[in-house]
């Protein structure tokens, strides 16, 4: 299936205009500050470690950085804002100062703040503002916003019984875009997340991934966060660190129906995936001259 896109719509980070689409989407590199993550929670090392992943993702193609400093596994409590701050903003700092454009998942007012000072670019709050003093801050600052729809507390587990779960999102979102606004934040500082996963069953979020478009109907970059996530592992029967060929997949029917902005933990597989796809779709020019380098003909 695929949807045709209209034009990009702008998007402002902090002054800094990009233009994501579906043909040319950004790429948002995950980096885990947080040791009790679902699926690198054993690697995520020392603030350290994760400046060396955020810098090798940059490298590697990745438009932007994502860094957490709290899961969203809802077997363990809720992290507390000083201990978040204290893994974050370091991370964002250094990142920050090496010339990344980072954005920082959180849905805590104060954490928020912390990282904007820090030089984050963007909140990606799962929470939907849970917290109306996310949207503040980024009002205030003019950061990017990522607008999630899901209809659980943050750290809590629940499946609502959705009439139509793709009607519901959309309804939603349109009601956040509303409180954003409300708070000072402008139109262009937004992104829309369907939310996968979150307050979903694997059935849930299929079907709101496949009504994608009536998300991108609302006329903002649509976030995909489908990376290794509970759908792809309940339709390949994968564990988490072996679900890239579900997500790429999952990438693709996104970016068909009007994803444009991709939050990934394989950076340079996506990339790879995005090139090769954009030149067989006409979206990137390919040079008459285009040949295999020797080195590359043959396994080393």
């Amino acid at each position: 299936m695929s949807v045709a896109a209209g034009p990009p719509a702008g998007l402002y980070l902090r002054a800094r205009e990009l233009r994501p689409s579906p043909a040319r989407p950004l790429v948002m590199g995950i980096v885990n500050a947080s040791p009790e993550s679902f699926s690198d929670g054993g690697e995520v090392g020392d603030a350290d470690d994760q400046v060396r992943l955020g810098i090798a993702m940059r490298d590697a193609g990745a438009d932007l950085i994502d860094v957490g400093g709290e899961s969203g596994v809802t077997d363990r409590p809720a992290v507390g804002v000083e201990e978040e701050i204290r893994r974050v903003v370091p991370v964002v700092e250094r990142l920050a100062g090496a010339g990344a454009l980072v954005s920082v998942d959180t849905w805590k007012a104060q954490v928020a703040r912390a990282a904007l000072d820090a030089g984050a670019a963007m909140i990606n709050d799962v929470s939907g503002l849970s917290d109306p003093g996310v949207a503040d801050a980024c009002a205030t600052t003019g950061a990017g916003l990522v607008l999630t729809h899901t209809r659980a507390r943050p750290k809590e587990k629940a499946f609502p019984r959705y009439g139509d779960v793709a009607a519901d999102v959309v309804a939603h979102l349109r009601d956040r875009i509303d409180a954003a606004l409300a708070s000072g934040v402008h139109r262009e500082q937004l992104v829309l997340d369907p939310g996968p996963d979150l307050a979903k069953t694997p059935a849930d979020t299929i079907a709101t991934l496949r009504a994608l478009p009536d998300v991108a109907a609302l006329e903002r970059p649509v976030l995909l966060a489908a990376s290794r996530k509970d759908f792809v592992g309940a339709l390949t029967g994968r564990a988490p660190r072996d679900r890239l060929a579900g997500s790429l997949a999952a990438i693709g029917a996104g970016l068909d129906r009007g994803a444009s902005i991709l939050r990934v933990h394989d950076v340079a597989a996506t990339v790879d995936y995005l090139a090769v796809r954009a030149a067989l779709e006409g979206d990137a020019e390919v040079e008459p001259g285009l040949r295999l380098p020797p080195g590359l003909r043959r396994a080393v």
